[in-house]
């Protein structure tokens, strides 16, 4: 076969190079900059800039055909990892919608009233997220099932959607971080060879401080809100409990280990029946809902497959590489190099928008550090997982943020993205966490 007839092979990555990050930076300065000029995060679409970013990756290897890197491009597309983020998006979409025109959002919301104080809400929204992606093991399937509820829960209390949907949010990175059946977690343990319980302690660490401190910004803002529902307050009867079961069966089933496309399908469907059977909802009405909350996500998924394309064609050209380059320099300390650690898969979780991802690429180079400078594998994959956690938290673009932005604009509250970030307390507290416990930390014993 001659050289022209030879496929072309897209996963070959480049020598590793600065010049392969000027799409991204594209992306930020166009966003960003467009956004923070006209005092509007909506005038600027984020597929538009996805698109522009795209647009400049092309033209960065002159050498190469353009058919080549459209090919590339359209790998990153069509990645495993990118496809079942967005059927993710897709099911979520229906569960909201369907769950929310049966009236389960609503008996949410009355049972959330009468066991949780109005004035401890916020609160006990955070924790429970931080419970149920414990168990479930997936912040994205957490923050599909608890983002209606909080939205429901926003106007009634006069509490703003940002500070709500920062709880789901933050609560559901806490159980992605902590979590037994986390992919983050297996992706961190297997990496570095260490024991998932090892992991779970050193992880708990340098997560407490942040839980605790977040906890406490939650409840000096306690007096910010009104607190108070209008009205009588409507006492939980059997029908609230009955229109509740999708989000029960999803919380059971995740306990039994079901995958979470499996459970927002499942939640999906009971949510059809009991809609249909209660008559809140006929066999026509409730199909055109499915499709809607599906359609409604859209926007989401077009964000999800352009980031993918764009990603690929950064790590094809080098940029991936370049940054473990630099990351690598000037590490020669155990200290050092959980710094190096955390900066590294911290970069690479930017870059791919998906922590497991990131554990897995940035993983094997951390083994070889740990390995060469005396670090402790189990604090280092703490330091991975933790890492990689506080960044997907903190991206616009990430699958967790943009699934709460995308079911609460979905129901007629309206985020962006960036105004979310404000209110992401507990990454941000997690990142000061992290970085206090390698600071601080005494240097590990070495061994004979």
């Amino acid at each position: 076969m001659s050289q022209e007839n030879q496929p072309f092979n897209t996963e070959r990555v480049r020598e590793a190079r600065f010049g392969a990050l000027v799409p991204f930076i594209v992306f930020m300065v166009f966003y960003l900059g467009l956004s923070l000029l006209a005092h509007d995060f909506y005038k600027v679409p984020m597929p538009l800039a996805f698109l522009v970013a795209s647009a400049v990756s092309m033209f960065l290897d002159h050498k190469e055909k353009l058919v080549n890197k459209v090919e590339v491009y359209a790998h990153g597309m069509g990645e495993a990892n990118i496809m079942l983020m967005c059927l993710i998006f897709i099911l979520s979409g229906a569960f909201a919608t369907i769950a929310k025109g049966m009236g389960a959002v609503d008996a949410a919301v009355v049972i959330a009233r009468n066991l949780i104080p109005s004035s401890l809400m916020v609160i006990g929204m955070f924790l429970v997220s931080c419970f149920i992606s414990l168990a479930i093991g997936t912040s994205c399937g957490t923050i599909a099932a608890l983002t209606p509820i909080a939205v429901g829960l926003v106007e009634p209390l006069g509490i703003k959607p940002t500070i709500m949907l920062g709880a789901v949010v933050g609560g559901a990175m806490f159980g992605d971080n902590l979590s037994m059946i986390s992919d983050t977690t297996i992706a961190a343990t297997r990496t570095q060879g260490v024991q998932m319980r090892d992991k779970f302690l050193a992880n708990l660490k340098i997560v407490l401080p942040a839980v605790l401190v977040t906890l406490g910004v939650y409840l000096s803002q306690i007096n910010k809100a009104p607190g108070e529902f209008e009205g009588s307050l409507e006492s939980i009867a059997f029908k609230h409990i009955l229109l509740v079961l999708p989000y029960i069966l999803i919380l059971i089933c995740a306990l039994c280990g079901l995958n979470v496309m499996l459970l927002l399908f499942s939640g999906t469907l009971l949510a059809f029946i009991i809609g249909c059977i209660n008559g809140s909802l006929d066999f026509w009405s409730g199909m055109d809902m499915i499709g809607k909350g599906a359609l409604g996500m859209s926007e989401t998924l077009i964000v999800a497959i352009l980031a993918g394309g764009l990603l690929k064609v950064i790590r094809y050209n080098g940029g991936i590489d370049y940054i473990m380059k630099v990351l690598e320099k000037p590490i020669h300390n155990s200290k050092l190099c959980e710094l190096g650690v955390m900066l590294l898969v911290s970069f690479v979780n930017l870059f791919t928008a998906n922590n497991t991802v990131a554990i897995v690429i940035a993983g094997p180079i951390a083994k070889t550090l740990s390995d060469r400078y005396g670090c402790s594998p189990k604090r280092i994959a703490s330091i991975l997982d933790a890492a990689s956690c506080v960044v997907q938290g903190l991206i616009p673009y990430g699958a967790q943020i943009l699934i709460a932005v995308g079911l609460s604009n979905e129901a007629g509250v309206k985020v962006s993205s960036l105004q979310l970030l404000g209110a992401m307390y507990y990454p941000m507290l997690l990142a000061l966490s992290l970085i206090a416990g390698i600071v601080l930390a005494r240097p590990p014993k070495k061994n004979a």
